[in-house]
């Protein structure tokens, strides 16, 4: 543990992790792409941007200053840290990826199998919440704050689950739908609402849940371990609430604007991009 967490230190695994993410991608599109997707662009400049902020905010969560904070003093800057793994990179790593090469990576017959299943609305709503649930108990929290392998696992499972949590949202494969625009925002009117049951504990428990957080050095005297985990259970209420709301009321004025122009479904044709010409492009 480093004397503040105003010292800095570097985490090579960090930077060697997204350099690997990144130059997957880029060698995908590369050496794969004139292969799986011949005769057009492998992705285009909007999607290269979504992956790239994507792996920048995954960066940004595991990297110093939040990663030594959320590991070594703060339950809240811990809780920041994982709704930034949930809420934000995911989506965009997402609507990055071409359906071609996500296609790829669900080429193997088991994959496609439990994909199909997980990837609908209800399986979805109830896998992801119990693993949210799961993560919040004492014994997960501890586990991973003890151990460097956990974590790396337990951060691992939480961008999984995350994704799988977008994808009947934002999915541009037909095999694997996403929901219309009801569905969407009912579903995620559960994912908001589901996750203020663990919130709540966290806000308004009166006694430290956590005992490495508990006993970890106080940076500022005034913030104890209760009000720091306080702290945390309004950011999962309010904050992931916000995030959540703001993409269903996006979601409403797309489905308004399409029902009013009778035009195609975004996400699809999100797919179907790359088989344009760039001046149809261009023009749309």
């Amino acid at each position: 543990m480093p004397a503040s967490p105003l010292q800095f230190q570097a985490h090579p695994d960090v930077w060697l992790l997204m350099v690997a993410l990144l130059g997957g991608y880029f060698y995908a599109l590369a050496a794969l792409g004139p292969r799986l997707a011949p005769g057009r662009r492998p992705a285009t400049s909007r999607q290269k941007l979504y992956f790239t902020l994507g792996v920048a905010a995954l960066w940004l969560g595991a990297e110093w200053p939040v990663h030594d904070l959320a590991e070594n003093y703060l339950y809240s800057v811990h809780m920041a840290q994982h709704l930034t793994f949930q809420l934000v990179a995911p989506p965009l790593l997402i609507l990055g990826t071409p359906g071609w090469l996500l296609r790829a990576l669900l080429r193997p017959k088991p994959v496609f199998a439990v994909a199909r299943v997980l990837t609908r609305g209800l399986p979805a709503v109830i896998t992801v919440s119990a693993f949210i649930a799961l993560t919040h108990t004492p014994v997960w929290v501890e586990a991973t704050v003890s151990n460097g392998l956990v974590h790396l696992l337990a951060h691992v499972l939480l961008v999984g689950m995350s994704l799988l949590m977008w994808w009947p949202v934002l999915s541009p494969l037909p095999e694997l739908p996403h929901l219309s625009y009801p569905g969407r925002m009912v579903y995620l009117f559960a994912h908001s609402i589901i996750p203020t049951v663990p919130a709540s504990f966290l806000t308004f428990t009166s006694r430290p849940l956590y005992a490495s957080y508990a006993e970890a050095p106080r940076l500022w005297a005034w913030l104890d371990p209760v009000q720091d985990q306080q702290i945390a259970g309004l950011l999962m209420k309010i904050g992931g609430g916000l995030v959540i709301w703001g993409v269903i009321a996006v979601l409403f004025f797309r489905w308004q604007a399409e029902e009013e122009s009778g035009g195609p479904d975004l996400l699809y044709w999100r797919d179907l991009e790359p088989t344009l010409p760039t001046s149809e492009l261009t023009a749309r």
